[in-house]
């Protein structure tokens, strides 16, 4: 929450299967899109919130398994949890509001009587959510009777139905919609309510992200019947929810540039990367586009060309060096001519680079720090390093850097297999 000095530029709020996460996407490439359009451009100034119906052990899972980026705020297993930063810490007021009206043994207990109903694994029950699977045929009829039963009960609740089989049994103050409602309500009290609030979605349990007033909306072009059925219901003529054209991510980079929201280039989408515009270079849009080429050239997705490493050597003081996650010392020239061997050697393969968690600080009046974390995926495993590189603005090109000094250490669980490997 006290990431940014004032309001939010943009927060975008999405929830994570088949929205930003497309698991149609073997090569993950909308979701990379979107990485490198938000860290070059908008992390510095915005907030990113994931809004997921997953537990926190199912979404810790899905980011082992997918390119994701560290999120500011997370909203867990629809709407009943709320956590913070990258060590996410539970927002203890968000837990009191759920306890009013509630009682999970009582809900047990009646949903006993349900034989149409099982139950999903451990991992899915929580405090204040109670998950089931059950078909499509049988879901209302079950939804109504539950409903009155739980209500004679003394319970004021929530059933939510979504992904045609998932039933989920929350508090009547939880959900997706009241959590974000709740963050907008303490940012306002902050005094940092966001300039604006992007939501997006792909099925019911989402509906009620596009019911918060003034948001703008974003249903991606994968949206399941329930919520599409709800759109024509209640928002159809709302000009500030659209169904994109776009799958998962990709519709969510092509709300951005539909609402005017910002930049909706991803440098991903940019094929030299020389060209960025002026108003778009920045540091952190200088490291992004760096490791871009670097997995290009590897991929041999570039021509291979002297030029390009000549452009790599412009942005390379002489004396600027590596310090290698080992420890060893290296010119970072000697590292760009290591890098010309390369080329290729990915081609084929899986081999992605991106970079998580930019974040930028000027150190005086023409020098940067930047730290982030550099993850590379390939067949034989993710590995990460953590990240430092200090940045000086080139004197006859106040839109350019130079690069001059590089420090990594490998982070704990993802170093690569031999440590003393290559590494940029």
């Amino acid at each position: 929450m006290n990431r940014l000095n004032g309001p939010a530029r943009l927060m975008i709020v999405s929830d994570l299967d088949h929205t930003m996460v497309d698991h149609h996407d073997p090569e993950n490439l909308s979701l990379l899109r979107f990485n490198a359009l938000w860290q070059s451009l908008y992390r510095h100034d915005s907030l990113l919130v994931f809004s997921t119906g997953r537990s926190p052990t199912l979404y810790k899972q899905l980011r082992k398994e997918k390119p994701m980026l560290t999120p500011d705020i997370t909203i867990m297993s629809v709407g009943t949890e709320i956590t913070y930063g990258e060590s996410m810490v539970p927002d203890d007021g968000w837990e009191n509001v759920l306890n009013q009206k509630w009682d999970r043994n009582i809900v047990i207990e009646e949903t006993s009587k349900f034989p149409q109903l099982s139950f999903q694994s451990e991992t899915e029950q929580r405090p204040h959510k109670v998950s089931f699977y059950v078909d499509k045929g049988h879901a209302q009829e079950v939804i109504k009777s539950l409903s009155q039963r739980l209500e004679k009960r003394g319970l004021d609740v929530k059933i939510i139905y979504s992904g045609g089989m998932d039933l989920d049994i929350l508090p009547q103050g939880a959900g997706k919609g009241q959590a974000l409602a709740y963050l907008l309500k303490k940012f306002k009290s902050d005094g940092k309510p966001p300039v604006n609030t992007l939501v997006c979605g792909d099925s019911g349990n989402d509906a009620e992200l596009f019911s918060i007033p003034d948001v703008y909306g974003v249903m991606v072009k994968n949206a399941q019947e329930e919520l599409l059925q709800w759109y024509a219901e209640n928002a159809k003529n709302n000009p500030k929810i659209i169904h994109a054209t776009e799958r998962c991510a990709a519709g969510i980079i092509q709300a951005v540039g539909h609402f005017k929201l910002g930049p909706n280039t991803s440098p991903r989408d940019v094929p030299d990367l020389s060209c960025c515009k002026p108003d778009n270079v920045s540091p952190a849009c200088e490291v992004v586009k760096f490791y871009l080429l670097y997995e290009r050239w590897r991929r041999a997705e570039v021509e291979k060309s002297e030029e390009h490493i000549q452009n790599l050597k412009t942005v390379c003081h002489p004396t600027a060096m590596v310090i290698h996650p080992s420890g060893v010392e290296h010119s970072l020239q000697q590292f760009i001519n290591a890098f010309g061997p390369c080329y290729g050697d990915k081609q084929g393969k899986q081999f992605r680079v991106w970079v998580d968690k930019v974040f930028t600080s000027q150190i005086s009046s023409d020098a940067w720090l930047v730290k982030f974390d550099k993850w590379e995926l390939a067949d034989e495993g993710p590995q990460c390093c953590l990240t430092s590189v200090l940045l000086k603005s080139k004197p006859e090109n106040p839109d350019g850097f130079v690069w001059l000094h590089v420090h990594q250490t490998w982070l704990e669980g993802y170093e690569a297999k031999d440590q003393h490997a290559w590494v940029l």
